[in-house]
């Protein structure tokens, strides 16, 4: 695109999105988080679940299917060992692309509000997806095809980079401050939601042959997206703009360059919640994705066994989240964090123990069990990471630590795990002590960070203090 083209793109959304902050600023500007309106904020909260649910759908679809097809399809290489390091590597570049998109959208989303960027990213997520599923594969074009996948993987992960922080501050920002852990988690949500529907999905059409399956069956739950993608729309574009928001824009306190004064700033907060990231991030995409692949290609186990422990541990989740959200609104963001780390480091041999077995209701209770402790630390994580910086920098601020950590920490984890277990001769002890790795990394994280749940968010500046905890500037 033309720089012309892009600068009058940005500023026409820059200034209809003013116009209506100006008219929002009006009636929030001297009116405390603590009056807003609880229809307006379930209203937010359902709109943030719903749109997360949607692009963590598309964003998961792509896993299940790099686990059990693109490796088939996409990258035939000869050798399985090869073909599931490809598909997996594909998957990964998708979390590299997510900082960028943290980033890009995270500076417009403190410059020119929260809602534009949702209703952005929810557009490039589903346009991507359904793209995929009309793809060639390897055998129709070759080289080109997975190409173009990795290139609409790249797509989908600017997209989530910019989803999460949004999303996010949209329901923290609207709610009370004795309820931001749940507002937050509620939103948290959507991302077992959006697995519980790719999964669901995806274990429909993997009852079918095969030959099917393979040949056209896979691309449904891709082209299932266009439908999801005109109900996020329809909901997103009627919710409020978040009011915090609307008074930093009112009173002229945006920062013209958010990254800047985030590091500047908030160095330490930033570090911190990147490490926290790390067992939980690492954890999930084992639990979620690497388990696909090592149960049914490992161990023989069938795939619609390993899918419906997948999606019978998702279904509890989005229970347990919300639940957790809660317990950190009244004991603490840490406190519950922490516990859901060392569960993951005590638990990560047992997982795979009970893997092993190859008994359906044991496989099952692995998954789930993984996943509960994922949960603790997911929870409460929405709310934690937003009340680590100040309104104006805050999409900037908590889109950065949690996306930075990502390629890292969940999109290298499936293809860590691979490499460990061909390394290993098919042991699973090394992937073990990989996440008891991670674990110790986010227990030392979360430790030193500070407690923030008593935090008054309404603070329009805020920096570091001594101790990392945000304090007013002077």
């Amino acid at each position: 695109m033309p720089t012309g083209s892009y600068h009058s793109a940005v500023d026409v959304m820059s200034e209809n999105a003013e116009s209506e902050l100006h008219e929002q600023a009006a009636i929030n500007a001297a009116a405390p988080l603590t009056s807003a309106n609880p229809a307006d904020v379930r209203r937010v909260v359902l709109a943030s679940f719903v749109g997360t649910t949607i692009e963590w759908y598309d964003f998961f679809i792509y896993g299940t299917a790099a686990a059990l097809v693109f490796n088939k399809l996409f990258f035939p290489v000869g050798d399985d060992f090869l073909a599931s390091m490809a598909s997996f590597g594909s998957f990964a570049i998708g979390f590299f692309a997510r900082p960028l998109g943290g980033i890009v959208f995270g500076h417009f989303g403190d410059r020119i509000g929260r809602k534009a960027m949702l209703v952005t990213t929810l557009i490039m997520m589903g346009v991507a997806t359904c793209l995929i599923g009309v793809l060639p594969t390897y055998e129709s074009i070759g080289i080109a095809a997975p190409i173009m996948l990795i290139f609409l993987r790249l797509v989908q992960g600017f997209g989530v980079g910019g989803e999460w922080g949004g999303a996010v501050l949209m329901a923290v920002e609207h709610g009370h401050s004795s309820k931001r852990g749940f507002y937050g988690s509620c939103v948290q949500m959507g991302v077992p939601a959006g697995l519980l529907l790719a999964t669901g999905v995806f274990a429909i059409f993997s009852n079918m042959d095969e030959q099917a399956f393979l040949a056209w069956g896979w691309r449904v739950p891709f082209l299932f997206g266009v439908v999801l993608l005109a109900i996020g729309m329809f909901i997103r574009v009627q919710i409020m703009e978040s009011p915090l928001f609307a008074r930093v824009q009112h009173k002229k306190d945006v920062s013209p360059l958010p990254i800047l004064d985030v590091f500047r700033h908030y160095p330490r907060n930033v570090l911190l919640a990147m490490g926290a990231r790390f067992a939980e991030n690492a954890s999930f995409y084992i639990f979620s994705v690497f388990v696909l692949s090592y149960a049914t290609e490992h161990l023989g186990l069938e795939r619609r066994t390993v899918l419906a422990g997948v999606w019978i541990a998702a279904a509890i989740q989005t229970v347990a989240i919300p639940a957790f959200g809660i317990l950190s609104d009244r004991i603490g963001r840490r406190p519950v964090y922490l516990c859901g780390a060392v569960f993951l480091a005590a638990f990560a041999f047992p997982f795979f123990w009970l893997v092993e077995t190859g008994t359906v209701t044991f496989v099952w209770l692995a998954i789930v069990l993984g996943m509960m402790g994922h949960a603790a630390m997911y929870g409460p994580q929405a709310a934690f990471f937003s009340e680590l910086f100040g309104t104006n920098v805050r999409y900037s601020g908590a889109s950065i630590g949690y996306q930075l950590a990502s390629p890292f920490a969940g999109g290298l984890a499936p293809m860590i795990a691979t490499a460990m277990l061909e390394w290993s001769g098919g042991k699973s002890w090394p992937i073990s002590l990989y996440l008891v790795a991670t674990a110790a990394l986010t227990i030392v994280s979360v430790w030193l960070a500070a407690e923030t749940y008593d935090h008054d968010i309404g603070r329009d500046r805020v920096a570091e203090d001594e101790t990392g905890r945000p304090a007013k500037c002077p």
